[in-house]
């Protein structure tokens, strides 16, 4: 009869032991747990367990020099890190050690479990072996720790083992050149250079020639472009929307070739780069009305990252004011505190302009008042809209029928029409502007739980999955 697997659990928590080991004897495993990890780090040394469950702060020891420790005695013995402490360079630091899956406190037993039975069962890979640990500090302003933060860091910390392309959506504002450094700060190409460039900011008439270089006459030589620049490092593409048809074609002939010739010149090149891509707009819709290469957008989209508005995760709100006024305060600006009803304000507000709008408001109360405590009527005075249409003081309170709201967004669109955007679609358009966040934000009132999230949106389970693919909505599980 085969032996049923042990696993190790180490865990600071009673709390977290209990939960864990009840669930896992359930599910019919055997179970050693501990608070501390000098006492895991004994068992894996002589050879017990068959999976390893370990939080990252515990009395004697971190979790993640552990992870790296016990990849070099059993490189077989997978190992999950659990972190209370979830932010971006835990996770990457969990996945580059070698850890199989990374989970934020609080987690979903399901997922627990889930992701326990994947590891025990998928068969270890060569590729496997642990990246070198050396990560950079954590001093890129992605701050948040929402559940779609959570999903965000994961899906980071994976991404930086690889060089697949990432195509990265979001409003303006929301961090797109954030995350494209942090997949290149903390990935496998750090030590080599990386080139931002905005598609929107050149004219069309040089895009081509300050991505792949120019010949330039008599004995001047060859002027590199942003591709050569990039060499053994990532090519940042921003507002990738705005490249014109022609430039599009080249890039597409770079991507499916792996070279490039600079524009007058002969000699193929070798694109040594790793692309990352970021838009605003809609490419599906510029697809359609054919602005944008199909067979582009998908490959730049191989591996889709939707970062979200400010709006739809609205409890980061306080950490982000906290972080940019301690930002400010390191730069001479002067210490500073939010009261508890300015904090309210802040997150009330729709931010249109999304996280770079909040930093640009604390920065300039930070330059224009004096006082050491920043009130609420202080930050109604700097967030007053003379249209009065962004600012709702309270979602009970909300003067504004939905009906009309949807009424003037909808009218934008059509001025957009008249003034030239083609318009396609319009109706799919606007169902899934108002469904995303919907379901979105149910998804976070419910912590993920998808049953839950159903019956309060009065949908069929299988209805909200399958909404939940077509939006491209990420779905990270909270609470236990």
């Amino acid at each position: 009869m085969t032996p049923l697997p042990t696993i190790l659990v180490a865990d600071d928590d009673r709390s977290i032991r209990t939960v864990l080991g009840q669930a896992l004897g359930r599910a019919g495993y055997q179970v050693q747990v501990t608070p501390y990890a000098s006492t895991l780090w004994q068992w894996v040394q002589e050879g017990e367990g068959d999976l390893v469950i370990t939080d990252v702060a515990m009395p004697d020891g971190n979790g993640l020099e552990l992870v790296t420790r016990i990849r070099q005695i059993r490189p077989d013995l997978r190992v999950i890190v659990m972190s209370a402490q979830s932010t971006l360079t835990t996770a990457v630091k969990a996945t580059q050690r070698g850890a199989f899956e990374y989970l934020a406190k609080p987690f979903d037993l399901k997922e627990l479990l889930a992701v326990v039975a994947r590891a025990l069962t998928t068969p270890v890979q060569e590729a496997e072996k642990p990246a070198s640990p050396q990560t950079p500090e954590e001093r890129l302003p992605l701050i948040g720790q929402s559940v779609v933060m959570q999903g965000i860091y994961r899906s980071i910390a994976r991404l930086t083992t690889s060089d697949l392309t990432v195509m990265i959506s979001g409003e303006s504002g929301t961090g797109k050149e954030l995350v494209a450094r942090a997949l290149h700060e903390y990935g496998r190409r750090r030590s080599g250079p990386f080139i931002a460039v905005n598609m929107a900011a050149i004219p069309r008439e040089q895009i081509e020639s300050e991505l792949f270089g120019y010949e330039r006459g008599g004995n001047l030589g060859r002027m590199p472009g942003r591709f050569e620049q990039a060499s053994g490092g990532t090519l940042f593409l921003d507002e990738i929307g705005d490249m014109p048809q022609e430039a599009q074609t080249r890039l597409l002939r770079v991507l499916q070739e792996g070279e490039f010739t600079t524009v007058g010149g002969s000699t193929p090149l070798h694109a040594d780069v790793r692309i990352v891509a970021a838009t605003h707009r809609d490419l599906r819709q510029a697809i359609q009305a054919g602005t944008f290469r199909e067979d582009l957008y998908y490959r730049l989209n191989v591996v889709p990252l939707r970062l979200p508005p400010l709006r739809e995760r609205r409890e980061d709100i306080p950490l982000l004011a906290r972080h940019f006024l301690a930002q400010c305060r390191e730069a001479g600006g002067g210490y500073r505190t939010l009261d508890e009803e300015a904090m309210t304000r802040l997150q009330a507000w729709r931010w249109p302009g999304n996280v770079r709008e909040l930093e640009n408001l604390i920065r300039r109360i930070m330059a224009l008042y004096s006082q050491e405590t920043i009130t609420a009527d202080l930050v109604d005075a700097e967030l007053a809209d003379p249209q009065g249409s962004d600012f709702v003081p309270d979602c009970r309170q909300v003067a504004e029928p939905l009906v009309d709201s949807v009424s003037r967004h909808i009218a934008r669109y059509l001025e957009a029409g008249r003034e030239g955007m083609p318009l396609h679609d319009l109706h799919a358009r606007i169902i899934a502007e108002v469904e995303r966040p919907l379901i979105q934000m149910t998804l976070t009132e419910t912590r993920g739980n998808q049953i839950k999230a159903a019956a309060m949106l009065g949908l069929n389970r299988n209805t909200l999955r399958k909404k939940i693919r077509d939006l491209e909505i990420p779905v990270v599980r909270g609470v236990v």
